[in-house]
């Protein structure tokens, strides 16, 4: 005779096995099957809310290996065949050329490749750029290296997509991610940024891709407790150059403040929804405006286009160009006399005041 179970102890959902867990978001005690279903459900709905898809469209995934993209993937396939989205998924995936991480990543993403049935692009920044992180780490620093692979890594998507003539990508951007980045901008005086940072899709004026978040509502903690119980193939281990990051203090304060209220990381996220800035009027008849810190916005109308590499951009040269011109100034220097500058250091702050 299997033992009693309390009734206390049993999933608030199914009422018959017993609970395993408190979700992370509102504390209800689950099962293992009520949670993933849960969990699945509340995906579709906000698939369903905000319309991401259209039947027969081709959709890329940005595949990292890791928690996030790799339950991105699974999620996806189960939705796609459960209710007959009519997708057709790909998995597209990023080497930004960290060696001991991207590569073991790397493997993973192949192995679900094989797993998920889907086709796999790999873009590398050696190819796009002809650096690689690891030589732009060297060459610059690591304090600035997220900065560095943020500004390449999304040019590095819009091209891969554009590669396989997909125009929509999603990304495993959760809830977590979303706060954080309300809290960063918070913490950085870049209010300009919140709310746009909150969208659930981006589409830059005059650029053919768009990109989406289906996990925006979803804690990263029940992203993790649904890798686990699915029994899913991922890569875990953190990027070298990650603890570095500015991104680590608003990550710090929100875990801090997730034990205090769990809520918090949506209630940010709506505050962030809720904000809106007051914008300045333009002179319609002006073709360009002139920023503070001296650099130059160029007329939306139909989408700018940076003048070395004819990406996107709302300034003469995009941010990868003005990146990138940093590190051969350094690296000229390094092999002139052999001493390093700081010159694309510099270069790095004043990309955070220029909008993207």
């Amino acid at each position: 005779m299997p033992s009693a179970v309390k009734i206390n102890a049993l999933c608030e959902l199914c009422h018959c096995r017993k609970a395993v867990m408190r979700r992370p978001k509102n504390l209800q005690k689950l099962c293992k099957e009520c949670f993933i279903h849960v969990f699945e459900t509340e995906i579709h709905r906000t698939i369903q809310r905000e319309h991401l898809f259209y039947r027969g469209e081709s959709v890329a995934i940005g595949a990292s290996g890791g928690k996030d993209s790799t339950v991105l993937a699974a999620v996806m396939k189960t939705l796609n065949e459960r209710y007959d989205y009519g997708l057709h998924l790909i998995l597209l995936s990023i080497d930004e050329g960290i060696v001991g991480y991207r590569d073991d990543s790397l493997a993973t993403v192949k192995r679900n490749q094989s797993q998920y049935e889907m086709p796999l692009e790999i873009v590398s920044y050696k190819q796009l750029y002809d650096w690689t992180m690891d030589e732009i780490v060297a060459c610059s620093g690591i304090k600035s290296s997220c900065t560095y692979c943020g500004v390449l890594r999304r040019q590095a998507l819009d091209r891969g997509a554009l590669k396989l003539e997909v125009h929509h990508v999603i990304t495993g951007h959760n809830a977590d991610d979303m706060a954080e980045t309300v809290l960063l901008n918070i913490l950085r005086g870049d209010t300009a940024r919140i709310e746009q940072s909150v969208n659930i899709t981006t589409n830059s004026q005059g650029s053919p891709v768009k990109r989406s978040k289906p996990f925006k509502y979803a804690y990263e903690k029940e992203i993790v407790l649904y890798a686990h119980y699915r029994k899913l193939d991922y890569f875990s281990t953190e990027c070298t150059y990650a603890p570095e990051a500015f991104r680590g203090t608003a990550r710090t304060l929100l875990k801090n403040l997730e034990l205090v209220r769990p809520s918090c990381i949506l209630d940010i996220i709506h505050s962030g929804e809720q904000l809106k800035l007051k914008h300045k009027r333009r002179n319609a008849s002006s073709e360009m405006e002139v920023r503070s810190n001296g650099s130059v916005s160029l007329p939306n109308k139909d989408g700018n286009r940076c003048e070395r590499c004819g990406y996107l951009s709302t300034n003469r040269i995009c941010k990868a160009c003005i990146l990138l011109e940093g590190l051969e100034i350094n690296r000229a220097k390094v092999q002139i006399d052999g001493t390093s500058v700081d010159g694309a250091a510099k270069l790095t702050k004043t990309l955070e005041h220029l909008a993207f």
